[in-house]
Order: structure tokens, then sequence, then C-alpha cells
């Protein structure tokens, strides 16, 4: 009996892409054209560049990165707010590594750790807890950027603090919410897309019923996906699949991990401690009730409350990271880009996070031709 070779990942992986090829070329029969599809999430649009799925399906399918960066989409007047926090006195300002390198109008957290600020890149908003307890002189203030994912935590930090009664702590919060963006994306018309490609880590939180807005509300597809190619590959042949047979749906291809319902426990926890709020974007601006914020009850934690930070405006630059983020133009299109606008020298966030559409693209894109 001959002995059947193992079929690897590396296999399946390349038996995808083929049959994802074949799927794109029957919609360009029917339609005249090839499908546009927006990863919303700056991992998956990293994920799709470093493994070159981007760069092998270009000729097919039009994968445009959206506004799922957390560094990407703060706005420049939160960075020069947040940098200036780090002068006020007896301070500590603890942050996620990628924003030290963002640029401010002025100055980045890294230049002012250089001049001597307590800037102290931490991995776990809860290591900001234990820095406050070790630090009862000083305020220590934790940089609250995220979406969906990271919120749960950072309300369990605030629930931490108040539970050990610690008086000298709080969050800059500048969070995010995905429905918002994208309903005004689609409202707006400026891109046109046939359907997306959607963060599976946000989803473990808010559930597969938080994406039916796409089905009921503008009549487009979404796929849920993890990180991985073969899920990748899986989600992008899905949403071809479901134009061919004439269906609008939001499928849940990562089931292992999505429920319908979300994180019940992770709900609550936000619920307790947040509301909505408007919140500006970068290059977009203010969104109705697109980001959260602390409930009054909790004001004590709550830097924007504590300090007297003024909000300014911020000064203009040539970066053009606004419209990245909202899948207007590629990294490319800006001519900066590679051209006075590199990862150790960024005109902004987009070029700086490990998340941002212009240093995936710099990192995995930029040798591949046009």
């Amino acid at each position: 009996m001959p002995k059947m070779e193992p079929f690897t990942e590396t296999d399946l992986i390349y038996e995808l892409v083929e049959a994802v090829i074949d799927l794109a070329k029957r919609f360009k029969e029917e339609k005249g054209r090839i499908p546009v599809f927006m990863e919303v999430c700056g991992s998956h649009t990293m994920a799709l560049t470093k493994t070159g799925i981007k760069a092998r399906l270009r000729d097919y399918i039009h994968l445009i990165s959206g506004p799922g960066c957390p560094v990407c989409v703060t706005d420049q007047k939160s960075i020069d707010a947040m940098i200036q926090l780090s002068e006020e006195p007896n301070t500590i300002l603890c942050t996620f590594g990628d924003m030290m390198r963002v640029p401010g109008s002025k100055s980045t957290l890294m230049e002012e750790k250089t001049s001597g600020k307590d800037i102290r890149v931490i991995y776990s908003p809860l290591d900001s807890i234990k820095i406050a307890e070790e630090n009862p002189e000083k305020e220590v203030v934790f940089l609250g950027i995220g979406f969906e994912t990271t919120i749960p935590i950072l309300a369990l930090t605030i629930r931490q603090a108040e539970r050990k009664n610690i008086k000298n702590y709080s969050i800059w919060m500048t969070t995010k919410l995905i429905e918002p963006v994208l309903s005004t994306m689609l409202q707006s018309g400026e891109v046109k897309v046939d359907g997306f490609l959607l963060p599976g880590h946000v989803a473990v939180v808010t559930g597969k019923q938080s994406y039916h807005f796409l089905v009921e509300k503008f009549a487009i597809s979404g796929v849920i996906t993890g990180f991985e190619p073969i899920e990748l590959l899986s989600g992008i042949y899905k949403l071809i699949q479901l134009h061919l047979e004439k269906k609008v749906d939001v499928l849940n291809e990562y089931t292992h991990v999505v429920s319908d319902k979300g994180n019940i426990v992770a709900q609550k926890l936000i619920e307790e401690y947040l509301e909505t709020d408007d919140v500006e974007w970068r290059g977009i601006g203010v969104i109705h009730e697109s980001g959260l914020v602390l409930k009054g009850q909790y004001a004590q934690y709550d830097a924007k409350r504590k300090f007297n930070i003024p909000l300014g405006e911020p000064t203009q630059t040539n970066c053009r990271c606004g419209e990245v983020v909202q899948g207007l133009i590629a990294p490319e299109a800006c001519r900066f880009f590679n051209n006075g606008c590199t990862p150790t020298q960024p005109l902004g966030p987009c070029m700086v996070s490990s998340e941002g559409t212009c240093a995936a693209h710099y990192q995995f894109m930029k040798e591949v031709s046009p």
C-alpha cells in the first residue's frame, strides 16, 4: 500500500490562495471588476502583508486597510495632550510601547523620556496599578488607548484602583469603538467596498451580533476571522462566495473563540465603569458616541478631569495617515512614504505602530511593483 504524504499547513495555504484567486476571477467575469474588501483591523493588515497574501492577491482582489489601528486613529490633539501631560510635576506616565515614537506637534514621548520625564512602557494596564502603589507620592497616569479588545481590562484596572483605594492613579481615556466608525465611513460613501474582514478579537468581547448592523443598515457582508493565513484566506473566500451567491450576511469564521453574544462578563464590566461619548478620530473628525469615557462617579480616576491639559490646535504636517486609516489612499500614494517618512523617522502614527498600515507596507510591500 503506497504511503500517503502528509498534507502540510503550507500546502493548504497554497491551495487556499489558488482557490481564492479562482473565485475572484469568477467575480470579475460576472461584475467586470475585481472585488474590493476592507480588513478593518491593523493586525489583519500586518498579517496579510507579512505573509505575502496581499501581494499575491493584488491583481485579483483589492484589499484596503481600515481604521482598526488604535494608535493610528488617535487624533493629533490627543497626542499633543499626552505629551504635555508627561511634563506635569511628580507624574509617572505609563503607556504601551507603540505610543512612544508617535510624533506630536513638537515632540514625542520618547524624546520627553530622554529629556528626563518619567515615562514607562508597560505590557498590561494592571502593571500601572502596581507602579501607583509603589510610588504613593506621585501621580501615575496610564494612557488608555484601544478598541473593544482592550477596553475591558481598562475597566478592570479602575476596579482594582477603587478596591485598593488608590488615590494617586488615573487613566487618560482615548478609546474607540468599531461600529460607529464603520457606520460613518459607509454613510459617507467615499470608500466603496464589497465587504469587510472583521476583527476576531473585538468580536470575542462584543459577539457576532455586534456586526449585524452591516447587514441591517447597509446591506453589506462581513466575515469575522482570526489572524492566521488559513483563517484570513478562508474569510476572503467566504466574502467572494457570498457575492457570487447574491447573499448578504455576517459569518463567524472564528467560532472557537467568538460566540453570538460575546463575553458577557467583559460587557458588564464596561457598562459598570464606562459610558459612550463623542470623540475625535484622526482624519475623520468627531464621531457621535464612538468612544468610551469614565462615568461621573469615577471622576477621580479620570486624568482628563484631574489635570488641566488644554487641547490646542496641532501643528499641520504633511502626514496623510488620516486618509490611510479610512482606506482612501494606500501608503504608496503618499509622496513621503519611504521618502522622508520611515519607521526610524516617521511623520505619523501609521508608520510607527506595530499595527500601522504604512509600517506594514514599508516592511513587507515596498519592493512589490504596482
